[in-house]
């Protein structure tokens, strides 16, 4: 059993479980009924997005300081006891079900995904 760390909209891997979009908007121009069809998302669980300032902050980061201060800002929000749960709930059930997180960004490494995988590692995730 596992979390996967995805980009929304590829392709799913096989066992890859229900797939839920840490993202702040729905995928535009795409039909509600159709989200997971098109492997977007079957779970919308926009809590654990950055908020839009800090989302921002990460698109407009050019340099390694103003990309370290998006990483810090979206770690103090994911720090909030409701989202500090959520986490919590997500690497115990990685540890009893395949499911997969993601978001929209091309690279990982310039996305909040990077951070949501080190979040759920903290706390003991099994990742696949």
């Amino acid at each position: 059993m596992a979390v996967r760390i995805v980009r929304l909209g590829s392709p799913r891997m096989a066992d890859e479980g229900t797939r839920i979009g840490t993202v702040r908007r729905p995928p535009r121009g795409v039909p509600k009924a159709e989200y997971a069809a098109r492997d977007w998302y079957d779970v919308w669980f926009p809590s654990l997005a950055p908020s839009p300032e800090t989302l921002k902050l990460g698109q407009e980061a050019r340099t390694p300081a103003e990309w370290a201060a998006f990483l810090r800002k979206y770690r103090a929000e994911m720090a909030s006891p409701e989202n500090r749960h959520a986490i919590e709930l997500l690497a115990t059930l990685s540890r009893q079900t395949n499911f997969s997180v993601g978001c929209y960004c091309e690279d990982e490494s310039r996305c909040h995904r990077s951070v949501l995988r080190e979040l759920l590692a903290e706390q003991g995730a099994e990742l696949g």
